[in-house]
């Protein structure tokens, strides 16, 4: 196998994978750029406009509200998904009886597709139908009754939540696969020096699954500014555009209005976004 150390080869192995990132991951990018320059319904020749979708993006209300709805989900996927998979991976960790059947179950949610997920969720969210409000009717509460999907306050937290539920096994996988590779004389030298269970969940466990907090981190960042078919299946974006995230919105804009170009301002936009929280959280990370 020496003929691997050589540079010409490992570039020949990796040609086809750098190939099919390019042309399907970079080349989109830069057409979406460029489109995002033009006037142009997805018929006939682009015209080239240059900034001005941009600046018709900044002065449109439903962007901004896209983009709030957006952030809500991205707060309530941080404070919930981060701690919620740490504490669940530790629970996983832990050796009990069927605990293989108990981390398959965990799992199940991140198989499942995003589409099936926004339509169950539809049974259980519904104002109407669903069994959240019929079981505070049945149970006199029906003062507690709220619109949990398609009003103005409670949809971005309630795709929050299902986002939550959905994504929780697999960060939570994350977390347990960092966990077994702590070397356990780690954990049998400070229980020798008297440190308790929290002390070594706090000076060691998390300290020492730092790049994997990060991983995951930047994993609910990217996760939260592309979820798509699970606001789309619960509410549409709807009313009035008023629960939608910046992908559904862009999708409403370019592919129901028929404006590609402008879509493609708002899919760049939502990319920059990306990478500006993804960024900005690295960098914040290497100084703590």
């Amino acid at each position: 196998m020496i003929w691997l150390s050589k540079r010409r080869y490992l570039f020949m192995m990796l040609f086809p994978a750098l190939l099919i990132y390019m042309v399907y991951i970079i080349l989109p990018v830069f057409v979406s750029f460029f489109y995002s320059l033009t006037k142009y319904t997805g018929i006939g020749a682009a015209e080239f406009i240059g900034l001005k979708n941009y600046v018709t993006l900044l002065q449109d209300h439903l962007f901004w509200v896209s983009l709030k709805n957006t952030i809500i989900v991205l707060a309530i996927s941080i404070v919930l998904l981060l701690p919620g998979s740490f504490f669940l991976a530790l629970l996983l960790n832990a050796k009990v009886k069927g605990s293989n059947a108990i981390k398959a179950l965990n799992f199940a949610p991140s198989i499942v597709a995003p589409i099936l997920v926004g339509l169950i969720w539809v049974f259980i969210l519904d104002p109407q139908m669903g069994l959240i409000n019929n079981f505070l009717k049945s149970i006199g509460l029906g003062k507690l009754v709220l619109q949990w999907i398609g009003g103005k306050t409670w949809t971005p937290y309630s795709v929050g939540v299902v986002y939550v539920w959905q994504t929780i096994g697999f960060l939570a996988t994350i977390f347990l696969a960092g966990l077994k590779m702590i070397p356990k004389d780690v954990y049998e030298s400070s229980t020798i020096d008297g440190a308790g269970r929290l002390q070594q969940m706090v000076f060691i466990t998390i300290p020492m699954l730092n790049e994997t907090i990060k991983i995951n981190v930047v994993l609910i960042i990217t996760g939260v500014f592309k979820i798509f078919e699970t606001v789309f299946l619960l509410t549409g974006g709807g009313p009035n555009h008023l629960s939608e995230v910046m992908v559904t919105y862009m999708y409403n804009v370019t592919f129901t209005s028929g404006e590609y170009g402008y879509g493609m301002a708002i899919a760049v936009v939502t990319f920059l976004l990306t990478m500006i929280f993804s960024l900005v959280y690295m960098s914040f990370s290497k100084k703590t």
